[in-house]
């Protein structure tokens, strides 16, 4: 069975309040501690207010009893079309609020009238700015993937539990019935003993060798660059330019994902969606694989071999190169990818209540469970551990190809095993530049 579906981001979010109390929501967890709420509303800044941050800010906006306070970024113009965009939308609405932007993320976390963030900045500087916002008692919803080393990802686990703040990971993937569906036949032993799973992401990062151009007036170069060195220059790929007169939104996705120095390729940036789903379906959340093997060490595609035996590579399941997950048993298989579900026996199909109501974007549902997580102190969909677990999994994929050498993994104590010449130990993490910390 195939499903499509032609729901456009923009028709989506045009319609997505409607039926928002009919949204259901997976079971919690575990419990946090109770946190008071000054009043009915749960108030949000947003730290980050590029392409992806303003598609969340139109969903959070929708929210019954969500109300956006303040925004941050280091870019002028794009501050502007935050308050512009939140201005408009509760002017229309008729509601009062006293919307204020920063250029520092420091001075938005210690406004008292904020109760959480969302944070949508490039991946080198999530676990800072969640580690911070969680002592200043905010809750977060932190974009994927969750941190850019697994060290960060590590200290930031910590934290949360420590501080009991509620953090939801991004990874809306984990909200859709169609995937919903695709792990729990898969779970159920529905197509039997998994022997392979097919996750195709896309491509590792390359060096970073854009040609250098002059920053922009009304851009914070070294805010942006945070801990990165100094040494990395600005070119427009990494923070695509935006006009506010006339209006011209941007044109592509930050460029700071493909390269090493600045993200993680493909690895992580699809990987923390297609590698997330693979986990969830083998049952290694908050586990991981024992050996990684990068593309070219007799495998012609990166490889992950977990303690039972299951393999899961990032091949491509069909000729399009379709970035989605194919579960192979030894009694049938399940293929899934956003909008798109194919099974091997039509007794694993998708009830007809779930296959009408199957959505690709599920953002706003998977938005509307952090609000609840943080009215009711539990754990959201995709909590902390599984937000690292999967993390984990996409930057030791990268770790081996940079080494071009098969490396062996213990999730349990998550250190790299017959490491001898420390070399992929050296990888779990990096040395900030001068002034900035991560904890």
């Amino acid at each position: 069975m195939t499903k499509q579906t032609n729901l456009t981001r923009r028709r989506f979010l045009g319609t997505a309040a409607v039926g928002l109390a009919g949204v259901s929501f997976l079971p919690s967890i575990t419990s946090c501690a109770t946190k008071e709420i000054a009043n009915d509303k749960i108030r949000l800044g947003f730290i980050g207010m590029g392409q992806q941050s303003m598609f969340l800010l139109n969903g959070f906006l929708q929210i019954p009893g969500v109300r956006v306070l303040a925004g941050c970024d280091v870019y002028g113009r794009k501050r502007t079309r935050f308050e512009n965009r939140v201005n408009d939308f509760y002017t229309k609405n008729n509601v009062e609020v006293n919307v204020r932007t920063y250029e520092n993320y420091e001075d938005l976390l210690a406004q008292d009238d904020i109760d959480a963030v969302v944070i949508a900045v490039p991946d080198f500087s999530h676990a800072m700015i969640a580690i911070a916002a969680c002592k200043a008692g905010k809750d977060v919803y932190l974009e994927k993937p969750m941190t850019f080393t697994i060290k960060e990802g590590q200290e930031l686990r910590r934290v949360v539990r420590e501080t009991e703040r509620v953090l939801a990971i991004g990874s809306h993937q984990r909200s859709d019935k169609i995937f919903q569906h695709a792990v729990k036949m898969v779970q159920e032993g529905k197509i039997g003993k998994i022997e392979k799973v097919n996750a195709y992401v896309g491509a590792p990062p390359t060096p970073y060798t854009l040609p250098e151009e002059p920053i922009p007036s009304d851009l914070n170069w070294d805010l942006w660059l945070g801990p990165l060195p100094e040494s990395i220059h600005f070119n427009n790929e990494l923070n695509p330019p935006i006009s506010l007169d006339p209006v011209e939104h941007e044109k592509f996705w930050g460029g700071w994902r493909w390269y090493k120095e600045t993200g993680g390729g493909f690895t992580t940036d699809w990987g923390a969606h297609m590698f997330d789903i693979a986990q969830w379906g083998l049952g290694m959340d908050k586990n991981g694989p024992v050996e990684i093997s990068p593309i070219g060490d007799g495998t012609e595609f990166m490889q992950f071999k977990y303690a039972d035996g299951a393999i899961m590579t990032s091949e491509p399941f069909d000729e399009r190169k379709t970035k989605g997950v194919k579960f192979c048993g030894d009694k049938g298989w399940i293929e899934v990818s956003r909008g798109y579900y194919k099974a091997s026996d039509e007794a694993l199909n998708l009830p007809k209540e779930e296959d009408k109501g199957s959505s690709i974007f599920t953002e706003i549902p998977h938005q509307v469970n952090f609000i609840e997580a943080i009215r009711n102190r539990v754990d959201p969909v995709v909590p902390v551990e599984i937000g690292h677990s999967s993390c984990t999994v996409c930057t030791l994929g990268n770790i081996a190809c940079d080494l071009g050498r098969t490396i062996k993994w213990d999730p349990a104590t998550e250190t790299f095993v017959d490491d001898e010449d420390g070399k992929a130990s050296a990888k779990l993490h990096y040395k900030y530049r001068d002034g900035w910390k991560l904890l």
